[in-house]
């Protein structure tokens, strides 16, 4: 496949994160669209070092996903903690931050 087809794919995934982000009202949803975009951001940085011939931009893309997945660990343990305490977890009900 052409970097092209890439780089079209990488736009088209990170649209539908966009997408998905703005109009569920999920937490876990939203946390997952938000994945789907980094890894589009991912994809686009892995065809753009194949176009350059480069390996730099692969192995700021192994670094990226490292850090991700321990991200993914905090946001789903965070996740938990706020379905633990208020028993849903929609964005519209959930007031953490009122005193």
């Amino acid at each position: 496949m052409s970097p092209l087809a890439f780089f079209v794919l990488s736009l088209v995934l990170f649209s539908l994160g966009t997408l998905a982000f703005l109009v569920k009202r999920d937490l876990i949803t939203q946390f997952m669209a938000i994945e789907i975009m980094l890894n589009a951001a991912n994809l686009a940085m892995i065809a753009a070092s194949r176009l350059m011939v480069s390996l730099d931009g692969q192995i700021v893309v192994f670094f990226v996903i490292t850090v991700a997945a321990a991200e993914a660990a905090v946001g789903l343990a965070i996740i938990l903690l706020i379905y633990r305490q208020k028993k849903n977890i929609r964005t519209e009900e959930i007031n953490l931050l009122k005193g």
